[in-house]
């Protein structure tokens, strides 16, 4: 065995590869506002699935997105469409939003615990404003 074959292995050991496992899913609704955020927002909890984020799709449908927890800042870098992003603290309130973030782009929010990415549109469409309350709850697979 190399020492860098011996590294490798070692650094397996300690960081061992992550299965996603099967997908969870939220409903998300702004309270303020009594409006539906979406229906299909996918939980992006682990390292796995935080790495992937919306990667390799080519788009997301009215009511779908994904919630990246804890997140602070995310990119658009090789995505193929604009996103909403929704900016939560602790308490699901909404810290900051930013509409149509193009491919290529980097948007961050310090005091953000985690970011709902979501399809261009839908922010306006749920008049979701900072400071609103959103509530998020669990949705059978």
């Amino acid at each position: 065995m190399t020492p860098s074959d011996a590294k490798l292995s070692l650094w397996r050991r300690l960081f061992p590869a992550q299965e996603p496992g099967p997908a969870r899913f939220l409903r998300v609704r702004n309270c303020t506002r009594e409006t539906e955020i979406g229906s299909a927002i996918e939980i992006a909890d682990n390292a796995a699935r935080r790495n992937k984020g919306l990667l390799g799709r080519t788009g997301l449908e009215p009511g779908e997105g994904l919630w990246i927890v804890p997140c602070e800042a995310v990119h658009t870098f090789a995505m193929k469409f604009p996103l909403d992003l929704i900016y939560l603290d602790h308490n699901r309130r909404v810290v900051k939003v930013r509409g149509h973030v193009r491919p290529g782009r980097i948007s961050g929010a310090l005091r953000a615990h985690s970011v709902i990415e979501l399809p261009s549109g839908a922010i306006a469409a749920s008049l979701t404003r900072r400071g609103d309350i959103l509530e998020l709850e669990s949705q059978p697979v």
